[in-house]
């Protein structure tokens, strides 16, 4: 085999590569001699098909998997040789064959690597959130938990906030009806997240059995094109008010819980613990997310476009199933590669970022990081053992832990050699709760 390599830009390499046709077609000879042994064809014994009728038949398949096989080969062994890190698929177009010729030639044109340049990540700004759980948090996520206990009773005020009601209405935009319950009572939560605050806000104050009468503009980016920017009016009649009746915070609420015994002190610091968990979690989330952009801002990259359009591709593809998933018509679905470029272009660079840091520093996850990462995730099931046990039962399924574990390495690595500070934060800032109920 010879190889020359040509540079084409400071990414793209051409390739060419001459193989040795004598062998080629001695290992063509010798797989159609196999198949003529036993080959079956119509009006013949397997094993007597005449060889010329063998050759006819699949000769040309046998040809094309020899030399697919070679060129594989080969290839492999001239990028080992002129020490090329492929990135993504090559383009194979080979030579025309002369008469003659000793030779079976390609061209193989590629994208290759580029350098990956780390440099002094002393200047990287981290901050690291500091929180200090007191009994308030906790206070706060029993209250979460008793109102996704509550029991919805009836009562004879006026609606408020926060209660429960069934209602019956037409709409009409216009003059034209564009809703109608039909008579069938619906049920919502006045107040809950994600409601439109006027429409609720004109329910506050009547009574089961009243009706109400009022205009809503719908706002200019509102989910449904036809309401979006428009003036409706409602019919309403209030059918049911029924407001939350929160569990007590006793002994049966705690073995509710999973505290066999009902201590009420035992089921707190169990809250409290599982809460120091969510924080140390959700910790090490901001964390790397701030390494992620710091090394993103810190290292400049010539990305090779064949892996930015097979991430983009893969990006496409992944929202177009999450679309579908949510109930959408794929007919409806008008995406395309492009529209996912930029974001690509952050996750190749990363990846070849932390690829390069976890190479150079021999950070790949030890077995013993693997099982604790195992552990991690085994965490939230009933029967961790039987978790465990599934991970170790095909070395297949390591993967996904010991990719987590590497990375989690890579993160460590970074924050080693960066400008930490800490910042004093609270838990619903840091969890993102605030101006939450």
């Amino acid at each position: 085999m010879q190889a020359t390599v040509e540079t084409i830009s400071s990414l793209e390499r051409r390739l060419t590569v001459a193989m040795p046709l004598k062998p080629i077609e001695e290992e063509i000879g010798k797989r159609l001699n196999a198949l003529s042994r036993t080959a079956k064809l119509p009006g013949f014994r397997p094993g007597k098909v005449p060889y010329k009728m063998v050759m006819q038949q699949y000769g040309a398949g046998v040809r094309q998997e020899v030399i697919s096989s070679n060129v594989e080969k080969t290839f492999d062994e001239a990028v080992t040789q002129h020490k090329l890190r492929v990135a993504g698929y090559p383009s194979i177009a080979p030579k025309p064959l002369a008469e003659g010729a000793d030779n079976y030639e390609y061209i193989a044109t590629f994208e290759i690597f580029p350098e990956v340049v780390i440099g002094d990540l002393s200047k990287l700004k981290i901050e690291k959130p500091t929180v200090t759980l007191n009994d308030a948090d906790v206070n706060k996520t029993l209250d979460v938990m008793r109102k996704q206990r509550a029991v919805f009773e009836p009562v004879k005020r006026a609606a408020k906030l926060q209660d429960r009601v069934s209602i019956t209405f037409t709409s009409t935009i216009d003059g034209k009806q564009v809703e109608d319950t039909q008579g069938q009572a619906i049920e919502l939560t006045l107040g809950e997240d994600g409601r439109l605050a006027d429409f609720d806000n004109n329910l506050v104050g009547i009574k089961a059995g009243q009706n109400k009468q009022f205009d809503l503009t719908f706002p200019a980016d509102y989910q449904s094109a036809d309401l979006a920017g428009k003036t409706a009016t409602y019919d309403i009649k209030l059918v049911t008010v029924t407001a939350a009746k929160l569990p007590e915070i006793d002994a049966d609420f705690a073995r509710e819980l999973g505290v066999a015994d009902g201590d009420v002190e035992k089921m707190r610091a169990e809250i409290k613990l599982s809460l120091e968990q969510e924080v140390e979690n959700r910790v090490k989330a901001v964390v790397k997310q701030q390494v992620m952009e710091g090394l993103a801002d810190a290292v400049t990259l010539e990305l090779p476009r064949a892996l930015v359009a097979v991430e983009s591709n893969n990006q496409m593809q992944m929202t177009i199933q999450n679309l579908k998933q949510r109930g959408m018509d794929e007919s409806q679905i008008n995406v395309n590669p492009a529209m996912f470029e930029e974001q690509a272009k952050k996750s190749v660079k990363l990846r070849m970022i932390l690829v390069e840091i976890i190479r150079t520093n021999n950070l790949q996850a030890t077995p013993e990081q693997i099982r604790a990462q195992i552990d991690i995730f085994a965490q939230s099931f009933e029967d961790a053992s039987e978790v465990v046990t599934w991970y170790y039962a095909d070395p297949q399924r390591l993967d996904e832990p010991a990719a987590v574990a590497t990375e989690t390495n890579a993160v460590n690595w970074v924050v080693e050699r960066a400008k930490v500070s800490n910042k004093k934060t609270s838990f619903d800032d840091l969890m993102g709760n605030k101006g939450k109920a």
